[in-house]
């Protein structure tokens, strides 16, 4: 038998999206989610499609290219998860495997798990909001190697554990069928534990934070809270370079200093804490040194903060050259001359912006610690030293009036920012503004919601009129694209201008049906539009194809 492997991660399984647009469409048409995800995929051939599924379709299949793209995935963000966990792994003397994507690598995972030498599989649950692509997972798993323990942990279990009752809980890890479910905002210590428990068989009952099955009922353990260090375990990218390609995910702090009111996250996490420029510089060394790796993407929900650490940050990025270029999220309110010329110097081709609204009122009922005035001067640094920004806002959140909204849009059109999307509230019951629902008169939750000033049909409409009604900036598609999808585009050797365009065809479509909510296929001038956007990625016959990177030729494929 081949040497054990004591865990093998398995990360993102990209759902098939037929299925999972199936499964909202069974809310309603007129439901919160089934509105929030309509904007974000056209139907072709009777079949919907979201965004990169479009671009794949109409940039890498093109019939007179002898050459063809490498599709758009989210495989193609290395899963920091695993690069995180596996480290961690790794400095405790544990051998682990993985796959980054399940739907990609599904025959190398079939392969491995038939050979019987793994002692745990445990499935990252980073980007899911759904239980049917983690029971996929359990499934395949099961029909390979039915002995294997199962663990599943991450946010998604974590919000489940908050939001069901005992009963329904009970229900949900049966339906699932794994072993071990992991309730912890971090849970790197509790997988270390039951490691060395199953390698030595013990028990599982001293370990805090789990439920684990007893003949088929899920005993639960102590909570306490993990505080594993970020800076004492910093991902060593040596030990995935071979495997990573050109985009990856660095983690530079855990948690978040604010406390919006329409965010959990911050209670969730824990104390916020930050890791040192030296330990930060050591880890993009590494990453420098992947010979595929061009576009870094730091993860922190508040990157710039502390502003003298992050300018510390910048300065070392200059010092060392680095070839890779970088985005990341970015509070505006925080941007001086100084920050932001040192980040086009660094290499910083863009900025996540959470804006959430253009209202001074609303700010201040989300306890956003911003105001508009503050946005609009970062806001024309960024476009000063060429930056590109992508806005996020959200309509909805209790106190919201048509007023309120009519200042967001003006913000929208005026501000300046490149790109940007607008959401619908979601009704967290695990966030701040919860415990006040009362003063808001705030009634039902996630997507269908009522207040005293709005509800989430009337939301729904306002977003569409703003989707509808602005063409510039442009929105971007939410499902599997969002700011991401703009910056994998450019590294494929797309121009700023043909990504527009791309999107601008795209959300043309989305319009007709906004317009006609029978229409069934999207039309042929969208059709036309959409192959037109990307004309210049498919070369004329008789051509030896684009030198763009990211291409594959005859077969073989080139990373860029």
């Amino acid at each position: 038998m081949s040497k054990m492997i004591d865990c093998f991660f398995i990360g993102h399984n990209e759902m098939s999206f037929v299925e999972y647009e199936k499964t909202v469409r069974e809310m309603g048409i007129r439901s919160g989610a089934y509105r929030q995800l309509e904007k974000s995929f056209l139907r072709y051939d009777s079949v919907p499609y979201h965004a990169s599924e479009i671009f794949n379709i109409f940039g890498c299949n093109g019939s007179h290219s002898p050459g063809r793209m490498k599709p758009l995935t989210l495989g193609d963000t290395f899963n920091l998860a695993i690069a995180y966990l596996g480290t961690y792994l790794h400095r405790r003397n544990l051998s682990f495997d993985y796959v980054n994507a399940f739907q990609d690598e599904k025959e190398v995972l079939g392969e491995k798990l038939a050979k019987g030498n793994v002692l745990i599989v445990a499935i990252i649950t980073t980007l899911y909001v759904s239980v049917f692509p983690i029971l996929e997972v359990v499934r395949f798993v099961k029909k390979y190697n039915n002995s294997v323990k199962i663990i599943i942990g991450g946010p998604f279990i974590s919000n489940q554990v908050r939001a069901l009752d005992r009963t329904d809980l009970e229900s949900l890890f049966k339906f699932l069928g794994a072993d071990v479910y992991v309730n912890s905002s971090q849970g790197e210590a509790a997988l270390v534990k039951i490691i060395y428990a199953l390698k030595n068989n013990l028990l599982l009952e001293g370990i805090d934070n789990i439920y684990y099955n007893v003949n088929g009922e899920f005993l639960k353990t102590s909570i306490s809270r993990e505080n594993n260090r970020l800076s004492e375990n910093m991902v060593n990218w040596d030990l995935f370079s071979q495997r990573v390609g050109a985009h990856i995910n660095i983690r530079t702090s855990i948690s978040c200093p604010f406390s919006c009111k329409f965010c959990g996250f911050p209670e969730h996490a824990g104390q916020y804490q930050t890791t040192g420029v030296e330990e930060i510089e050591e880890e993009l060394n590494r990453v420098n040194e992947i010979d595929a790796a061009r576009s870094v993407h730091f993860i922190d929900d508040t990157f710039n903060v502390p502003t003298k650490r992050f300018k510390e940050i910048l300065k070392m990025m200059i010092k060392n050259n680095y070839k890779f270029k970088w985005h990341s999220h970015f509070r505006c309110q925080f941007a001086d001359r100084e920050t932001v010329e040192l980040m086009k110097e660094s290499g910083c081709e863009g900025v996540i912006l959470g804006i959430e609204s253009g209202s001074n009122k609303m700010l201040k009922l989300m306890n956003k610690a911003s105001k508009v005035e503050q946005y609009l001067k970062g806001i024309e640094l960024l476009k000063s030293c060429g930056i590109l920004m992508h806005g996020n806002f959200f309509i909805g959140f209790p106190g919201e009036t048509l007023e309120t909204v009519d200042e967001t849009v003006r913000f929208i059109k005026e501000s300046g920012i490149d790109f940007y999307n607008a959401q619908l509230w979601y009704c967290d019951t695990i966030t701040p503004i919860w415990r006040e629902r009362e003063k808001f008169a705030v009634r039902g939750s996630n997507y269908e919601w009522r207040h005293a000033t709005m509800d989430s049909q009337e939301a729904s409409n306002l977003i569409d009129k703003i989707f509808s009604g602005i063409d510039e900036p442009i929105w971007v598609p939410q499902y599997n694209f969002e700011s991401d999808g703009l910056f994998h585009l450019l590294h494929r050797g797309l121009s700023l201008e043909q990504v527009k365009n791309f999107i601008k065809a795209f959300n043309k479509g989305i319009r007709e049906k906004i317009i006609d909510c029978s229409r069934g296929d999207v039309s042929f001038k969208v059709i036309k539009e959409l192959e037109e956007s990307l004309r210049p990625l498919i070369p004329p016959p008789g051509t030896s194809g684009n030198q763009n990177e990211g291409f594959e030729d005859n077969g073989a494929e080139f990373d860029f």
